[in-house]
């Protein structure tokens, strides 16, 4: 296989695997005003992703360092000309990580109300415009002969983007409620499945409306039929939920996120950065990447840790398997998210 085609499928099994894992983690963010009736139920979802969110965020390090070193020019035009939209989803994460490690640092409530609303905004907020920022870079977007962006930050704001913005917001949102249901006991985890039938309602009729556009305007034959395995998973999934199998759901929603991401990839392929206003102009796996050298390297380092780091992502959720109840949450306690 060409390296370069190589390196576009790393970054895409990257990226798939941040928005599988992180994903449910800013659902479960999100579900904190659905869910939480009081404090003891939001300690509770928020110890669901305690042991597993900062591992989780770090997919999207490595996916953007491979993206700077195997291909440096989608690099420099994507962080460059979506500057603004990226840097508000760094903020948001930061402001949902700080939020984790402090709302239990003082025992007020309005102390713990304000951090909470942090955790949702910082989870609602990248959940939407990484959606927004995808359906931009697969659509295509105005560059000059240098490859660098010559829109506005209100032109990635278009209709298609929004639909695509809405699309991951309850993607993740529906995601991360079946974790709920997946990792509670009692009460929440009855709430948790009622809610995720009502949210996978409506995130298959946003979803499919999203896939279509995406199949018409930018589809490829594989891209569809990625797209139409992504539909039947989220049905799929949806069903499994409002029938208590709680493993099969989210395991369904896991393969659609995945497989929805992967049909993006496909309508992209090959290239990387689409100029919307001269194809001339259009960034490819040939001209964005690094040299063969570089290239090379990278896939030796790849092979090594790359396996390692699958190891250690599984070993993490096996010790973290059990459920979370109100019964093992003080009623009182200093004790934080992990």
């Amino acid at each position: 296989m060409d390296l370069t085609v190589l390196w576009f499928c790393i970054v895409g099994f990257l990226f798939v695997g941040y928005f599988v894992l992180d994903g449910f983690d800013f659902g479960v963010g999100m579900s904190l005003p659905f869910l939480g009736r009081d404090d003891t139920d939001r300690r509770v979802l928020i110890n669901t992703i305690g042991p597993v969110w900062d591992l989780n965020e770090t997919w999207v390090i490595v996916a953007g360092a491979s993206l700077f070193a195997a291909f440096p020019e989608w690099y420099a035009t994507l962080f460059s000309g979506f500057y603004l939209p990226l840097l508000l989803i760094l903020l948001a994460l930061i402001l949902r990580g700080v939020s984790f490690e402090y709302r239990h640092q003082r025992p007020e409530a309005a102390w713990k109300r304000r951090f909470d609303r942090m955790i949702v905004v910082g989870s609602a907020v990248p959940a939407f415009l990484w959606g927004v920022a995808f359906s931009n870079i697969v659509a295509g977007v105005p560059l000059d002969a240098n490859h660098d962006y010559i829109g506005t930050f209100l032109g990635l704001l278009n209709p298609y983007a929004l639909l695509g913005g809405l699309t991951t917001l309850l993607l993740f949102f529906t995601h991360g409620v079946v974790f709920v249901s997946l990792k509670t006991e009692g009460d929440i985890r009855v709430r948790a499945r009622r809610l995720a039938t009502r949210a996978g309602v409506l995130t298959i009729v946003v979803a499919a409306a999203f896939l279509l556009w995406t199949s018409v305007a930018h589809g490829t034959l594989a891209s569809v039929l990625l797209s139409a395995v992504a539909a039947v998973t989220l049905i799929a999934a949806v069903l499994a939920n409002s029938r208590g199998r709680e493993g099969t759901a989210f395991a369904l929603m896991a393969v659609t996120i995945g497989v929805a991401v992967l049909s993006l990839f496909f309508a992209l392929f090959p290239d990387v950065m689409p100029a919307s206003n001269d194809p001339a102009n259009s960034l490819t796996i040939a001209n964005a990447s690094s040299s063969e050298y570089t290239l090379q390297i990278m896939s030796w380092v790849a092979l090594i840790f790359l396996p390692l780091i699958l190891a250690y992502q599984g070993f993490t959720y096996w010790v973290f398997r059990k459920r979370v109840s109100r019964a093992q949450i003080p009623a009182e306690s200093t004790q934080g998210a992990h």
